[in-house]
This record gives structure tokens, C-alpha cells and sequence, in this order.
């Protein structure tokens, strides 16, 4: 449990919706907060879903309260809201988007019997922080405006962040990249064909590591990193809505069944 030094910054707080026996877990990236992940929970709780967006340690608070986090607390961030979902819910899915979609394969290798998973620009192989990884020094980098296409959204993010969570976020993603054969749920990966923090070619990286049987990549044409506060929100929501049902109502498409890859270019 983390012990805040500073307060919440108003509209980063953790969201919940009480809704039916099926949730949904949301998970924000590095440096951003449960309110880049907010339209996706509303507009998914609108179909009855029960949904959870938990905040991250060291997030939404103060920059400085970041630079002692580590990957491990993140990921039992993530756990915790999982198992507490799990004694409401009867079926969990969970949604990571950039960090947030490395959190969710390191949950799905550890807990098999996740229903389903969706990435959204997850960082796994190559990211635009790669040249840090050696450096020791500035002590704080300072970030840029967040990577969106459609103008005029504010995401709630820290002006600079600490070098030593740069490392954290690197270290996750080699940890990623050794455990990422055990997924074997369900696996829906959303990629913007233009991103500029998160090289496309980690979801290729995804789509063909993970061991599940069924997966498959949408290309999200008309958003950048970002894609949850993007042009393509919606779209996204709503192809979440119908791959659960799909998955709902054809209980036996998970054993036995030759892996079906499917890459879906989006254009509207």
C-alpha cells in the first residue's frame, strides 16, 4: 500500500463503477494517471460492466514521489485491483495501455485463468526513453507534451519525471520479455500506426511471443501513443464490448484450437 507524501492531484484519483458480474481492469501508463484511461471506463461501464482504474504508485502525486517506485509495486498495484475485482465479478478482463500493457502480460503470465487481456500501445521491446538506460545522471528528464493526435486534450502527467522510474519502466520490459510465453488468455492488441513514444513493432513483438490461442492486432489509423484520449477511443471501446461478447458466448474456443492470428486495419 503506497504512503502518499503528497496529495492526489485533483482528477487522478482511482475510478470505479459498480456494475454486472463481468469487469474490467484498466490499467494507465508510465507517468500517466486512472484519467487517461477515464472515457474508456465510462463509456465501457455504460454496458453494464463493472469497471476498476486503479492509480499507480508513485502517480498523480508529485514527481518526486515516483522516484521511489519500483516495477514489482506497480505490478502488485495492478494484482491488487485484480483480486478485488475477482470477489465481485465472476469474469476479469483486463485493458493496459503503453507501461499499463506490460503490467497486464506480467499478470496474465502469472495468473492463468484471466479471461482475456487488450493492449493498447503496450511497451514491451523499444520505447523512446531506450537512451537512458545507461545514464546516471540528470536526476529528473523533463517530458514533452503527451503524444495525441486530436487537439486540445489535456492528460493529467508530470512536467518531468525521475531517471531512476525511467530505469524501473526499462527493467520492466526485459522482465516482459522473458515471461511473455507463458500468456496464454485471450490476447486483443491495439496499435496506432503512428506512435511516437512506443515503436508499433512492440505489438508485432506481442502478437507473435504470446501463446495464446486466440489474439489478434487492430491498427488504429487516426490516433498517436496516447489512444485512449484519441481520435480512435470510441473504436476501441467498442471493439473491446465485442470481442468480450464473442468470447462469452463461445466458452469452447479456448482448448485445443489452431492459433488463429487476425490483423485488422481500421479505416473510418
Amino acid at each position: 500500500m503506497e504512503i502518499n507524501s503528497y496529495p492526489v492531484i485533483k482528477g487522478a484519483e482511482s475510478i470505479y463503477f459498480s456494475g454486472n458480474k463481468t469487469g474490467i481492469l484498466l490499467c494507465h501508463g508510465f507517468n500517466g494517471t486512472p484519467q487517461s484511461m477515464q472515457y474508456i471506463g465510462e463509456q465501457l461501464s455504460q454496458y453494464g460492466y463493472t469497471v476498476s482504474i486503479p492509480r499507480l504508485s508513485g502517480h498523480g502525486t508529485h514527481y518526486k514521489e515516483m522516484e521511489s517506485s519500483t516495477y514489482e509495486t506497480w505490478i502488485m498495484d495492478l494484482e491488487a485491483a485484480y483480486e478485488h475485482l475477482k470477489t465481485n465479478c465472476s469474469n476479469v478482463y483486463i485493458v493496459g495501455q503503453s507501461m499499463g500493457g506490460a503490467l497486464t502480460l506480467q499478470l496474465a503470465a502469472k495468473k492463468q485463468h484471466i479471461d482475456g487481456i487488450f493492449l493498447i500501445n503496450a511497451a514491451v521491446t523499444e520505447v523512446a526513453y531506450e537512451s537512458l538506460k545507461d545514464e546516471e545522471s540528470p536526476r529528473f528528464i523533463h517530458e514533452g507534451t503527451p503524444d495525441i493526435k486530436k487537439p486540445s486534450v489535456f492528460e493529467i502527467t508530470y512536467d518531468k519525471v525521475p531517471l531512476k522510474a525511467i530505469h524501473q519502466l526499462l527493467f520492466l520490459m526485459e522482465d516482459t520479455k522473458q515471461k511473455i510465453k507463458l500468456v496464454s488468455c485471450p490476447t486483443f492488441i491495439f496499435k496506432s500506426a503512428i506512435d511516437h513514444v512506443v515503436s508499433p513493432r512492440n505489438s508485432d513483438f506481442i502478437l507473435h511471443s504470446v501463446s495464446s490461442d486466440i489474439k489478434k492486432q487492430t491498427v488504429l489509423e487516426h490516433s498517436y501513443h496516447v489512444a485512449s484520449m484519441d481520435y480512435d477511443a470510441q473504436l476501441i471501446v467498442g471493439t473491446i464490448h465485442k470481442d468480450i461478447n464473442n468470447l462469452q458466448s463461445s466458452k469452447s474456443v479456448k482448448t485445443g484450437k489452431k492459433s488463429s492470428v487476425e490483423s485488422i486495419k481500421v479505416d473510418n
